[in-house]
């Protein structure tokens, strides 16, 4: 599996005001779009993420984001070295992701820039 970069998952309260903070910090426009409930804005190497307690909650769970050119690809190698694939692959507004947990515990997610 190639990897292409990482994301830091950042959850806010006031999206708007963390964008503005984000955008000066990286010098990078904001990508927006929804996930279920949750408001999200890739600005970077950061994903900030603003919606119900329940939701994040569980977006929480994951450390970070980790682009990488397939994910089919990177589930194979996941596989190989005993990750559990804990949701996915499924489409999302930007590729497709999925999300494992390692062998030592640690839970990622995986995206592509392919279409679903």
């Amino acid at each position: 599996m190639k990897i292409l970069g990482t994301s830091l998952r950042v959850c806010v309260d006031d999206l708007e005001h963390a964008i503005r903070v984000y955008e000066r910090l990286t010098g990078a426009e904001a990508l927006r779009f929804q996930r279920g409930g949750v408001a999200v804005a890739a600005v970077g190497a950061f994903f900030l993420m603003s919606g119900p307690e329940k939701e994040l909650s569980i977006l929480r769970r994951i450390t970070a984001t980790i682009a990488v050119e397939d994910v089919d690809e990177a589930a194979e190698d996941l596989r190989a070295v005993g990750a559990e694939i804990v949701a996915g692959p499924v489409p999302t507004p930007i590729g497709r992701n999925l999300v494992a947990r390692h062998p030592d515990g640690l839970v990622l997610e995986y995206v592509d820039r392919k279409p679903g």
